[in-house]
């Protein structure tokens, strides 16, 4: 058979693994297999099926103007829709016009190496040494796509590319699983960069798993600030991680809002995180259904909350975090409120000295940016 494998055009800032696993099944079988991104312009030979993946509900769009172009292109071809939107929101996927909707995951693909040559500019092997997680927050897709821990490996070499120089695991909750430690000592004696891509769980941080993260190549540590009472387990994990050596400059805390928390529960986790050293890194929370990017509004904030956060993140912050910069600590921990610690300080204008007259020449900047420039070049 001929198989075209489509990624639809959304943003994504990772390869589509489910599409690379497909590929292998098929070519294991003697299949033929294409894969293109958005709406492509090549000749391609016409294929027995098309595998359309889809990554979160908002960006369902894209994946509807896949299914369509391809349906026009190739009458005869089977359309199957798959991934997280199609699994998540079954029923409105089915209205997309694919002759069939994959929910959740295909067993028969897990223990399989991506195609990855299939995509030769991407440097690093994506991974799961286990599926689901022992938590059941109420945010998170994972209980609902994946259930509680399974399909625990005891080793993932076999799952590396020789070519690629990075090891990224996708575990939701590695440190929740039984198989945490051999994993962690086996990617001790790999000479690969290792990301934790999903985060560490904060409450799983003990002395002996910091001891095993120094022993591994890391660029980064991400764990997670969700609520008020996760942060003395946060702040311990910090404090265990420095104590074996591990900077707190690569301690990178993902930091919830419009949730059910409130705007000013929001900054006192954003002071915590900077006054302990490590970058807080906002992630507003969007509905897990939610068929609009950034429509979701929680009854404890408001719009206008909402964009003063995504203001200072963009004038304050450096790519959307708060590092733990000197003048960016003192602003947000000696800020009595949210509106005190978020709020940007208004231009500055200058009047001409004869005329009197403002000069939008020499309109000045905000005054955060004065010294921002001098926090980024530390």
């Amino acid at each position: 058979m001929r198989i075209l494998l489509v990624e639809p055009d959304y943003y994504a800032r990772y390869p589509p693994l489910g599409l690379l696993k497909i590929a292998t099944h098929h070519r294991l079988a003697g299949d033929d297999v294409y894969l293109v991104r958005g709406r492509t312009q090549e000749d391609l030979p016409e294929p027995d099926r098309i595998y359309v993946t889809s990554l979160f509900t908002y960006a369902w769009r894209s994946v509807r103007d896949a299914v369509a172009y391809y349906r026009g292109l190739f009458p005869g071809s089977k359309i199957l829709l798959g991934g997280i939107y199609a699994s998540l929101l079954p029923s409105h996927a089915r209205l997309l016009g694919a002759d069939e909707v994959h929910v959740g995951l295909k067993p028969e693909l897990e223990d399989l190496v991506p195609s990855w040559d299939l995509i030769p500019e991407w440097d690093g092997s994506i991974l799961f040494a286990s599926r689901g997680c022992i938590r059941k927050c109420g945010f998170c897709s994972v209980p609902k796509l994946e259930g509680p821990p399974t399909d625990l490996r005891q080793q993932i070499k076999n799952l590396i590319y020789p070519r690629h120089k990075r090891v990224i695991l996708w575990d939701n909750n590695i440190l929740g699983n039984a198989n945490w430690e051999p994993i962690f000592d086996e990617l001790a004696g790999l000479d690969y960069e290792v990301d934790f891509n999903q985060g560490l769980d904060a409450r799983r941080v003990t002395r002996e798993v910091a001891r095993k993260l120094k022993k591994l190549r890391l660029h980064s540590i991400r764990m997670a600030y969700d609520y008020p009472g996760v942060g003395p387990f946060v702040e311990r994990a910090i404090k265990l991680l420095d104590e074996e050596g591990i900077s707190r400059r690569k301690i990178v805390v993902y930091t919830l809002y419009n949730y059910v928390d409130t705007p000013q529960n929001f900054r006192d986790r954003v002071a915590e995180l900077l006054s302990w050293g490590v970058t807080s890194y906002p992630m507003r929370f969007e509905p897990l259904t939610s068929l609009t990017k950034n429509a979701w509004v929680s009854p404890n904030w408001t719009e206008e909350e909402l964009q003063m956060v995504a203001a200072a993140r963009r004038v304050m912050g450096y790519a959307g975090a708060f590092p733990p910069y000197d003048a960016l600590v003192r602003k947000v921990t000696n800020a009595r409120t949210f509106r005190e610690a978020f709020e940007l300080a208004k231009p500055k204008t200058f009047e001409h000295k004869n005329t009197r007259r403002r000069n939008p020449r020499y309109a000045g900047p905000l005054d955060w940016y004065s010294y921002v420039s001098k926090m980024h070049a530390s």
